[in-house]
């Protein structure tokens, strides 16, 4: 039987809690500002301390890993994630250098620093290490869920996607939504981004779940960006 994947929208980012028949995963964990609506979301689907079987984390920003901690002390559960991104939530890290391409963006990341809200969220940050550290190829089948970690750097170093059997990609932050499909607004590295979009081309996708905005259907996103870099 397939695993159903379940959005959860908490504000601007997505979480998803897939179930798996006899239990459930969470991808991504939003921020500690919307715990209340996360636990929530999972009461109302179902989940419950016990059958949580894992929280895999995409990569390691605030956005997506603020109650990972929580979570996994309440729901007695295990976190999931790249290694190459560990020390972001081990030691809060959380604003590691980057590209933000986005003007948009630039000036949200603008006003946050200078009203000291950045200083503030790394503060109430809780850190954690990860249980667990995914590797590319790596199969989710021990945990009820047919599909594979793809370790897909250039957002961050370690972002990671789930592929699954029927052609679901649970992308992170690789791609995204906002107003139309595109590619991270925010990258680490530009050369490592578009060897990863490169080889999503060749992948068999059917619909993508990103991190921020609505999902859609891999033949919407514009070919463009999955050109071979030059």
């Amino acid at each position: 039987m397939s695993a159903e994947i379940c959005p959860i929208r908490l504000g601007f980012v997505n979480c998803y809690l897939v179930k798996t028949g006899d239990g459930f995963i969470l991808v991504d964990s939003g921020m500690r500002s919307s715990r209340a609506a996360l636990e929530k979301a999972l009461i109302n689907t179902g989940c419950f301390p016990g059958n949580l079987k894992l929280i895999v984390i995409t990569h390691g920003d605030i956005d997506h890993t603020g109650n990972g901690a929580y979570l996994r002390q309440k729901y007695r559960t295990k976190i999931a994630m790249h290694r190459d991104d560990a020390s972001m939530v081990e030691n809060g890290e959380m604003r590691p250098k980057r590209k933000v391409k986005s003007p948009f963006l630039r000036m949200m990341h603008g006003i946050m620093r200078i009203s000291g809200a950045t200083k503030k969220m790394a503060a109430d940050f809780e850190r954690f290490k990860p249980d667990i550290f995914l590797e590319e190829g790596q199969s989710m089948k021990e945990y009820g869920f047919d599909a594979t970690v793809l370790h897909l750097p250039g957002h961050t170093r370690g972002s990671i996607m789930l592929l699954s059997v029927d052609g679901d990609l649970i992308s992170g932050d690789t791609l995204e939504n906002r107003g139309r499909p595109h590619p991270a607004m925010i990258v680490a590295d530009e050369a490592e981004l578009a060897g990863s979009l490169e080889r999503l081309s060749r992948l068999d996708i059917t619909t993508v779940y990103p991190g921020h905005g609505k999902p859609f259907a891999w033949g919407q996103f514009p070919k463009e960006y999955l050109k071979p870099a030059r």
